[in-house]
């Protein structure tokens, strides 16, 4: 591979004129000028975007922060992102902090040590890690989650209203006693759905007991063993609505393995659209977040907080969409 050495040997001038060349700096002989963009044809030569940007003080890269990359809600939220990273002139470098904050702290750790030009983080939700972003001078916005604390760009969806509307839903099919698998307490997600919830209850006048809402980890595993605890626990409901796809899959697996006929024993709906949502039977009612719109809006957020640094910041709270299909369809 042509080094600019090379090129500036064949040129016949020194390395830094063509520097200043690629640069585009008008400072340069209009022969020299012509010697060295014939000398890099020649050798094709490609110059270290990546040293180049560090000279300059930032790479072209933007780090993205998922906290499970496993789940394909971020899959298409991070499809959004890239779309308009490329438009941009920036490329995507995608990491997943498994909702540990300290993974989550070590990666924030490497974007600040490599100079990323911005960052997108879905928090596990510890601010001290996004303000370490902002102190910094590292242009960032959040996703998905809310970081009480920072005072950031965020883009989210109107998690309320999504699990008020679910929950409704079950109520006006005829279920009753009906549960609430959330995420982790400390997670924004998990809190806004589970308040929608106890919201749509008590405007319906039914009691929102302690008994029926476990939290949980927006793990598979986790809705499987919250769905189990519920079963167990004597008087079990007779419907559950699952704050994101994962827990749905798990809880729709306990009831499935437990004989329960769904939805005639058990109505269930979750948060998150799921891709095969409406090919299983019975097919899964779902909240549907708009991630690809999420990505593409965080990412025009990033990109002109890049061109305007002292703005203040900003929050774009998307709406979601009840999908009724089968397991929500009391018979």
């Amino acid at each position: 591979m042509a080094t600019i050495y090379d090129v500036a040997q064949r040129a016949q001038v020194s390395p830094a004129t063509v520097s200043r060349v690629l640069n585009g700096r008008a400072s340069v002989d209009p022969d020299m000028v012509v010697r060295v963009q014939d000398a890099v044809r020649e050798l094709n030569y490609r110059p270290n975007s990546v040293a180049r940007n560090l000279r300059r003080s930032r790479t072209t890269l933007w780090t993205v922060i998922i906290s499970d990359v496993g789940n394909p809600f971020f899959t298409a939220m991070v499809r959004g992102v890239e779309d308009v990273a490329q438009r941009a002139g920036y490329s995507v470098v995608l990491c997943n902090s498994d909702e540990d904050p300290a993974k989550e702290a070590q990666y924030v750790t490497a974007a600040l040590q490599d100079q990323m030009a911005g960052v997108i983080i879905s928090s596990s939700g510890h601010a001290a890690n996004v303000n370490r972003l902002i102190e910094a001078g590292t242009p960032v916005v959040a996703i998905d989650r809310q970081i009480s604390g920072a005072n950031v760009d965020s883009v989210l969806v109107d998690n309320e209203h999504g699990a008020h509307m679910a929950t409704a839903h079950l109520l006006e099919r005829g279920y009753r006693r009906i549960a609430c698998i959330t995420g982790p307490r400390k997670v924004s997600t998990a809190a806004q759905r589970l308040r929608g919830y106890q919201q749509a209850l008590r405007e319906q006048g039914f009691a929102t007991p302690a008994a029926l809402v476990r939290y949980s980890d927006y793990r598979e595993e986790g809705g499987y063993a919250a769905m189990a605890s519920l079963l167990d626990a004597g008087d079990p409901p007779d419907a559950v609505f699952a704050a994101n796809n994962l827990m749905t899959v798990g809880a729709v697996e306990c009831v499935v393995d437990r004989g329960i006929a769904v939805p005639a024993g058990m109505g269930v709906i979750g948060f998150d659209d799921i891709p095969w949502a409406h090919l299983v039977r019975p097919s899964l009612s779902t909240v549907s977040q708009p991630t690809y719109e999420l990505g593409r809006t965080a990412a025009m957020l990033l990109a002109e907080r890049i061109t305007e640094p002292d703005r203040p910041a900003s929050t774009v709270t998307l709406q979601t969409t009840l999908k009724v299909r089968e397991s929500s369809l009391k018979p």
